[in-house]
């Protein structure tokens, strides 16, 4: 399964979503979208948005921390 989250160093919502994805021990790659615009273009293509986090789970946008759509796609 191929999870991918969107963030930026400062963001106290991607913290919280990177502890919660390791907490369930989810595999997950991290794109820092302050420093890697190629990166932060995919985010507001998949999504729309321009705020972080966004997460990626196969092709399911989740826009910010919202624990019951990640553990919905995740099937926890």
């Amino acid at each position: 399964m191929t999870v991918k989250v969107y963030s930026t160093p400062t963001c106290p919502w991607c913290t919280r979503v990177k502890e919660y994805l390791s907490s369930k021990n989810v595999d997950f790659v991290d794109y820092d979208v302050s420093s890697d615009r190629d990166k932060a273009m995919e985010m507001i293509t998949k999504s729309g948005q321009r705020g972080v986090p966004v997460v990626d789970i196969e092709g399911n946008i989740i826009i910010g921390f919202d624990q019951q759509n990640i553990d919905r796609f995740l099937n926890l």
